[in-house]
C-alpha cells in the first residue's frame, strides 16, 4: 500500500510539482492552499508525512505546526521555507518539524528526506541530524560541514554527495549507489559528472596535515574514512 502525503503549499505551480513528482513515485497526495484547510486536513486525515510551507495565507506554517504538536499529532513534518539561515532552521525544529528543506529545492532531495523519514518512522528510531566520521562532521539541519574544527563550504550537490558518504562511511560506495543516490539517475549518463565532483570534494576536505578521508577504492567505487 502506498503512502499518503499532505502537501500544504500555496504556491500552485511548487504544490503540482512536487504532487506530480510523489504520483509519480507512488505516493498518494492531497493538497491544500492555505493554512487553515491544510490544518483541518492535517488533524482529520491519516497522513504518513506532511510537506509544509512556511508561508501561508490564513494561518502561518510555524503555527499550524505547533497547533498540530499540540494537538498530539506526531506525523513527520518537512518544512519548505525560502529563510534559509541556521536561525530559521532552529526555529522550525524548535516547533516540532522534522527537516527543512530551503527553496528553491531539487526533488530528487525532496524524495529523499521524505523516504528517510518515512523510514525512521517505521522503524520506531530517532531521525539523525548530524554525521560524523573521525574529525569530519555535518549538521544536517544547519548544513555546515566541518573538518578538525574547520569550516568546510560545499555546494548542494557536493553537500548531498558527501551526506551520503557519511551515511556509508567506512564502506565502499558504487558508482552506481552515487548515481542513484545522489544524482537519481537509474542509469549511467556516460559522463565524468561523478569524478569531478569527487575531485572537488576530497580537495575540500583534505587538510593540511596531509590526512586524506576520502579515497578512491580501484576497479570498485569511493570509501569515506580511514586507510585500507
Amino acid at each position: 500500500m502506498g503512502h499518503k502525503l499532505l502537501v500544504i503549499e500555496d504556491d500552485e505551480a511548487i504544490a503540482s510539482y512536487i504532487a506530480k513528482g510523489m504520483g509519480e513515485e507512488g505516493f498518494t497526495v492531497d493538497h491544500a492552499d492555505n493554512g487553515r484547510d491544510g490544518l483541518f486536513l492535517a488533524t482529520d486525515g491519516a497522513y504518513d508525512a506532511i510537506i509544509l510551507d512556511r508561508m501561508l495565507p490564513g494561518m502561518d506554517g510555524m503555527a499550524l505546526l505547533a497547533a498540530l504538536r499540540a494537538a498530539g499529532i506526531e506525523t513527520p513534518v518537512i518544512i519548505l521555507s525560502a529563510l534559509g539561515t541556521p536561525d530559521d532552521r532552529v526555529a522550525g525544529l524548535t516547533a516540532g518539524s522534522d527537516d527543512y528543506l530551503t527553496k528553491p529545492f531539487a526533488f530528487a532531495e525532496l524524495l529523499a528526506r521524505v523516504r528517510l523519514l518515512l523510514r525512521k518512522r517505521g522503524s520506531g528510531a530517532p531521525v539523525v541530524t548530524t554525521l560524523s566520521c573521525q574529525d569530519l562532521e555535518m549538521d544536517l539541519l544547519s548544513r555546515k560541514v566541518r573538518r578538525g574544527g574547520r569550516a568546510v563550504d560545499l555546494q548542494p550537490r557536493e553537500f548531498r554527495l558527501l551526506e551520503y558518504l557519511l551515511r556509508h562511511a567506512d564502506q565502499v560506495v558504487t558508482r552506481t549507489m552515487l548515481l542513484e543516490g545522489v544524482w537519481d539517475y537509474h542509469f549511467d549518463p556516460g559522463t565524468n559528472v561523478i569524478d569531478v565532483h569527487i575531485s572537488r570534494l576530497r580537495k575540500k576536505l583534505d587538510d593540511s596535515a596531509g590526512r586524506p578521508l576520502l579515497h578512491t577504492v580501484r576497479g570498485a567505487g569511493y570509501r569515506l574514512g580511514a586507510p585500507a
